[in-house]
């Protein structure tokens, strides 16, 4: 009777062992069909957006029809070749795109790839400052409100997340700058940092567009608080809009993993509620949380572009829509198109660490 249980608890290592790299291996799979498909979906993308732009018209006749004469038009049509067939542009537009040229503005001839360099870097720091928001606001608060489910404080922190994620985040920007910049005068009203302090960092060298990591190389604390001090109220209206999400979310997966059988064990072991709560429920409940990052990137670029634009912070969303307004629509082609690609990288990257984060996942 030993033998025989030493022989299934034997078989039943050599099984584990001989699934582990069949389950890399297909992990691998996934992960590498996940990756191949960003490329139809960027050129889906960025074909819908190229079209679209078209059907308005030539963009040189969009952004200078009626400032200049037509002769004028007709020759800045010629020189850019938007009097080719549409097909001879889009051929044109995707080879440029492989070679990382999105083209160049036609109200101020700005090179695109430009302004996604240094507009991006200051978009990419005001969704990082939201993020560190949402998930410092809606996730300890959603843990609070499963905690004390049915409660006053979750009655009102659902409320709460209601309102976060409804109301306009251009509205909140205005009423934290009414609050905090004008009544108070704790903090700026706009921009990314003082002129002075944005001049500096000018000469800062490697000099990355991103202020924080700009004024940490060049070595001036007060520099540093000044871009901290800027970044507070743009994160605040950008991040409670994702932070009502994580509030909600956190909130009911934290309660349906209480409920689940491996909670009851764990009870059963005799460990505290608070153990079980915080160190089997709650890394469980904060999957879910993973899972839509990849959705709510998406929703920060989209908000990004009402935050700058009410804090006057030169991010891609602030030239968007001064691009917009001035109907310069070879900018705005080449500025949608970088950040819908965005978003189709963020998604891989989300889906590849929920693989690898949760074993529910099958391929």
């Amino acid at each position: 009777m030993p033998t025989t249980d030493s022989t299934t608890v034997e078989g039943e290592k050599q099984a584990q062992q001989a699934s582990a790299p069949s389950r890399y291996g297909a992990l691998a799979r996934y992960l590498g069909v996940r990756f191949l498909l960003i490329i139809p979906t960027a050129w889906i993308l960025v074909t819908v957006v190229f079209f679209l732009m078209r059907v308005i018209g030539d963009p040189i006749t969009a952004a200078l029809g009626g400032r200049l004469p037509a002769e004028q038009i007709a020759q800045r049509k010629a020189e850019a070749g938007y009097d080719r067939p549409i097909l001879t542009q889009y051929w044109e537009y995707l080879t440029g795109l492989l070679r990382g040229d999105f083209g160049r503005s036609a109200t101020d001839n700005r090179a695109i790839s430009d302004v996604l360099l240094v507009n991006g870097a200051a978009t990419l720091e005001l969704a990082f400052w939201a993020l560190l928001v949402a998930f410092a606001v809606g996730i300890p608060l959603g843990f609070f409100a499963a905690t004390h489910r049915d409660r006053f404080g979750d009655a009102s922190l659902r409320i709460f997340a209601i309102l976060a994620y409804a109301a306009p985040v251009f509205f909140v920007g205005m009423l934290l700058k009414l609050l905090f910049a004008v009544k108070l005068g704790w903090l700026p009203v706009a921009g990314r940092a003082s002129t002075n302090v944005e001049l500096a960092l000018q000469n800062v060298s490697p000099k990355t567009n991103v202020l924080i990591v700009d004024s940490f190389l060049y070595g001036e604390s007060s520099y540093t608080v000044d871009v901290l001090e800027h970044a507070v109220l743009p994160a605040l209206a950008l991040g409670l809009l994702t932070a009502g999400v994580f509030l909600r979310l956190v909130r009911v997966n934290l309660i349906q993993t209480l409920q689940a059988p491996f909670v009851d064990a764990a009870r059963a072991r005799g460990l505290s509620e608070g153990t079980v709560t915080r160190r089997h429920a709650f890394r469980n409940a904060m999957i879910p949380i993973v899972t839509v990052i990849g959705l709510q990137i998406a929703v920060l670029l989209g908000g990004a572009v009402l935050t700058e634009t009410t804090f006057e912070w030169q991010g891609l969303g602030y030239e968007l829509a001064r691009y917009l307004q001035a109907r310069d629509f070879v900018a705005v082609q080449g500025i949608v198109t970088f950040l819908a690609v965005v978003v189709a990288v963020v998604s891989f990257v989300t889906d590849a660490i929920v693989a690898l984060i949760d074993p529910r996942v099958r391929f």
